[in-house]
Formats: C-alpha cells, sequence, structure tokens
C-alpha cells in the first residue's frame, strides 16, 4: 500500500508504503526509524478491558489487582464513574483522530467536563501568544518551495522530527529552489550544539533563560537601531549578521520548539519572536510555524475551537464555555483536589505529570482508553484497549502547520478491538442511558 500517512509526529508523512501479509506489517519503506517502530506496533498488547479491583491501601497501588471484562461490563463502569463525578476532566486527544476529538466534546459537553488537550504540556504558551500577537504561518509546502532561509530557534527536528530537514526545509529541492541544499542558509539558535546545529551555515549559542532578551536585541538591529555587545553572552557581530542575512532573504521561515515555550519567559518568549516577524515583514517575506509534537495535537486545538471557540484547556462545567489557562488545564484541577474523576484518551500524562499532580491521580478514578498499556493505565481504574488510529483503522489527522490529511488504515483491527471514536460514543450513550435520557446528537 503507497501513500500511507505515518501516525507518529506533527510531520504527518504521507509517502509511507507498507507492504503487509496475513493482517501483519513486513516492511516499511520511506518512514523514519521512529516511524518504522510505530508500524511495527508492541508484539504484546492488551486486547481486553480491564477493571480494578483495589486492595484498599491508597498508597500502594501495587497491592491492587486487574480482572478481564467485556466492553459492555467496562463502559458501564466508565460510565458510573464519570456520572457520578462532579469535576471530571477529559484529557488527551493528540494521538488519535480529530472524529474522536469531536466524540469527545459531545461526552464533555454531555457531562460539563473540563475538556484539555497536551497543548498545555507544551504549546500551550504559543498559543497565548498567538492570540495576544498573532502569527503569520505558511504551509510546510510554501516553505520547501520558496524558502532560502531556515532558522531553527529551541529546535532540534534532527532527533524529534526525523525527516522534517529532509522534507521540507534544508535538502529537498522546490519550486524556487531547485539546488536544493546549496540555496538555502538554515541557522539554528540554542542553549547546545544539536544534531539540526550540524547541518546548519551557522549556530548561535544563546544562554538558558535568555531567549526574550536575545530576540528583543534582534529585533532592534532588524529595525536600524543600536544595542549593546554582547547580548545575554551572544557577540553582537553574531546577531548583526542574523539580522542581515533575515533582511537580505527573498523567503525566510522560522521553526521553534519548546525550547521557547518551557524556558523562562514562556508565551513571552513566543511573543517576541512574533513580533520579530511582523518586523521582518517590512523587509521580506517572513513566516513562522511551531513545532508540534505528536501527530494531532494541532488537530485537537482545531476541532475544540471549532466546538467551543478556544483551542485547549476548556470549561463546560456552567453550560458554557470557559477558557483561563492555569485554572482550567489539567495541572491546576488536579494539584488542587478539583479533579474527581479523569478520563484518558490516547495520551500518557502520567509519564510527565510533576509529583504532585501525580500523587493526585492515585486518589480519584482514572479511566484510559488507549491502544497500550502505559503508565497512566498502571493507575488506571479501568482501561480500555482500542485499535491504532491510521494502522488499524482510518481518521483525520491535522499537520503541524494546519493542512488535514486522511490517515489509511493498512491493517484490520486484531481481536476485535473497536476505533477509539467509537469507544467514546458508546461511552457518551452509556452516559446518557445511566441518567435516563435520549444522549444529545451533535453536528
Amino acid at each position: 500500500m503507497k501513500d500511507v500517512v505515518c501516525p507518529y509526529c506533527g510531520c504527518l508523512c504521507d509517502d509511507i508504503e507498507v507492504r503487509t501479509s496475513g493482517n501483519m506489517i513486513t516492511e516499511v519503506c520511506n518512514a523514519c526509524k521512529v516511524g518504522d517502530h510505530v508500524f511495527s506496533r508492541p508484539t504484546s498488547r492488551e486486547l481486553v478491558p480491564r477493571i480494578r479491583v483495589k486492595s484498599g491501601d491508597l498508597k500502594d497501588v501495587r497491592a491492587d489487582h486487574f480482572h478481564d471484562a467485556t466492553l459492555d461490563e467496562s463502559l458501564t463502569q466508565a460510565a458510573m464513574l464519570l456520572e457520578k463525578a462532579e469535576r471530571p476532566v477529559l484529557f488527551g486527544w493528540s494521538s488519535t483522530s480529530t472524529e474522536t476529538i469531536c466524540e469527545g466534546l459531545d461526552l464533555a459537553e454531555e457531562l460539563g467536563a473540563l475538556v484539555d488537550n497536551c497543548s498545555s504540556f507544551c504549546h500551550g504558551p504559543s498559543i497565548q501568544a498567538i492570540q495576544e500577537v498573532g502569527i503569520s504561518s505558511a504551509t510546510l509546502g510554501e516553505v520547501l518551495n520558496h524558502a532560502d532561509c531556515v532558522v531553527y530557534w529551541g529546535s532540534n527536528p534532527a532527533a524529534s522530527h526525523d525527516r522534517h530537514l529532509s522534507r521540507y526545509t534544508v535538502f529537498p529541492q522546490g519550486a524556487f529552489r531547485e539546488k536544493g541544499r546549496d540555496d538555502r542558509k538554515v541557522v539554528v539558535v540554542d542553549v547546545r550544539p544539536t544534531g539540526t546545529a550540524e547541518v546548519a551555515d551557522k549556530f548561535i549559542k544563546v544562554r538558558p533563560g535568555s531567549d526574550y532578551e536575545t530576540l528583543c536585541a534582534l529585533r532592534m538591529l532588524v529595525q536600524g537601531k543600536d544595542v549593546p555587545d554582547p547580548i545575554e553572552g551572544v557577540p553582537l557581530d553574531e546577531l548583526r549578521w542574523l539580522s542581515d542575512t533575515l533582511k537580505s532573504s527573498e523567503f525566510c521561515a522560522f521553526f521553534f520548539g519548546l525550547g521557547l515555550t518551557t524556558s523562562t519567559g514562556r508565551h513571552r518568549n513566543v511573543d517576541a519572536l512574533l513580533s520579530l516577524i511582523r518586523d521582518l515583514s517590512e523587509h521580506t517575506k517572513a513566516v513562522v510555524l511551531p513545532m508540534r509534537g505528536h501527530y494531532n495535537v494541532t488537530g485537537a486545538c482545531e476541532a475544540f475551537t471549532w466546538r467551543t471557540g478556544y483551542p485547549f484547556a476548556v470549561d463546560l462545567s456552567r453550560g458554557h464555555p470557559r477558557y483561563n489557562p492555569g485554572e482550567t488545564d489539567l495541572f491546576p484541577v488536579l494539584s488542587s483536589g478539583e479533579c474527581d474523576c479523569l478520563l484518558v484518551v490516547a495520551s500518557d500524562p502520567a509519564a510527565h505529570l510533576p509529583l504532585k499532580s501525580l500523587g493526585a491521580l492515585r486518589r480519584i478514578p482514572v479511566i484510559v482508553i488507549d491502544p497500550v498499556w502505559n503508565v497512566t493505565s498502571e493507575l488506571a481504574d479501568v482501561y480500555i484497549p482500542c485499535t491504532f488510529t491510521g494502522i488499524e483503522s482510518e481518521g483525520t489527522a491535522y499537520r503541524m502547520d494546519g493542512v488535514p490529511v486522511r490517515m489509511r488504515a493498512p491493517l484490520s483491527a486484531p481481536g476485535g478491538l473497536l476505533p477509539d471514536r467509537e469507544i467514546v460514543h458508546r461511552l457518551r450513550k452509556e452516559v446518557a442511558r445511566l441518567r435516563e435520557k435520549e444522549p444529545t446528537e451533535y453536528s
């Protein structure tokens, strides 16, 4: 099967070729090493739902044990936990299809729950900055065909998005960049040398936590103003060279990652970068794109915005959407003890949560819907396995540049597993049944 989409990172590479035999993938072509691993899937995985039987010791979850259950039993148990909760939270949604996300939003509206996605872990500050400043963006295809200057700031795609360099920015030939690498200048700005810096024309090292000051100094140089030397350890000559290179380019594209969103300054770092793009637009064509990680985290933000008006951290408990990051995202409601039931779909927050929030998961019911058994599953009261979207079931995902891509399914579902879209839909119907009313049908 040709033109298969890789459900790993925000690149959503759509040129993958797979060979199958007996409902098994025997060969994968064109994928990166991680993509190849994704298509191989775990050889041992859960095929039957599991429900926790608690020992009574809240401090030692290892003393509990799980027993196998039918899908109906697990859905009934999950629906009872959600329906009984006063402050349920629905989290995840970034490694599944957009159709599943819409079903999850329907369920959140039915429950009056708080619904959040993985953006609150990573690019939430980017979204907040974009809401304040606006963004001059482009598709990856436009960058491929037009960009003669590419800047990676606080991002290392050589490790996080393996084929980003070879498909869209550095090495490929474009309609107006026929010489490929020889037609482009590549700059990396980071706190340490990275794999991406090894293929760059220029590496500029900044001090950790000084991105905001460096970006502001670069803005001043672009505007023709004087700045002191050095700027947070960066020689003025390097920033002046970068300013001249950007202004003299025909099309410059910036890509930024978690180096900006998780360091000191957070959304103000991104604010300064977006403002720099605005300043550069007086001299040349300039665009900027965030390096989104999970393959459909962009689709999660898109779907949230269609349905609620807000991209993440949406509180529906009052019958209308409320949005206040820092209050309505997963971290604070777990840490404060507000959340009394957590549904996790296509995510593993327990692997990334701070200790205080992780401790809260041991005190509340947790429901997990995921193709594999993960860290969060170890704390779950109900675990429901599902298919791998993009491998065993179809769906739509949004690439990091906002382009929707249809994912095909080269394999059929093993062991009668259902897509998570169908599981969430049945869960919503079960919640409505427990409330003795017909489920609301949304468009």
